[in-house]
């Protein structure tokens, strides 16, 4: 398995898990009368932007690598090309922020509360 294929199956899979879990200890905590927990809620938000800014960074720099090697093909003689392999990288570049997190969440709130 390829480390897109895990983050993918990562996102697809365990990224809905981490909804339910995180919904259903909003909802506890909502018919007991406690207040919504506001740690993991900014958690939510901070993840978010940080996974976005490292996808952003990981995506911009996968396509200037792609641009470099695109110009020595070209400078070489060749004509350069957008092969699967090369998207494959874009792509998980931009995904694997994501399913790192998605990983981590669900380890952290599968663990039963003490």
């Amino acid at each position: 398995m390829t480390r897109m294929q895990r983050d993918a199956f990562s996102l697809w899979f365990e990224a809905p898990m981490v909804i339910a879990m995180r919904c259903q200890a909003m909802g506890l905590a909502l018919a007991a009368g406690k207040p919504q927990d506001s740690v993991e809620i900014g958690r939510m938000v901070q993840e978010k932007i940080a996974a976005t800014a490292e996808a952003a960074v990981a995506v911009q720099t996968e396509v200037a690598r792609q641009g470099i090697a695109a110009f020595w093909e070209m400078a070489a003689g060749g004509s350069p090309s957008m092969t699967m392999a090369k998207m494959n990288r874009i792509s998980a570049g931009a995904a694997a922020p994501y399913a790192k997190r998605v990983r981590g969440n669900t380890r952290r709130l599968s663990k039963p509360k003490r």
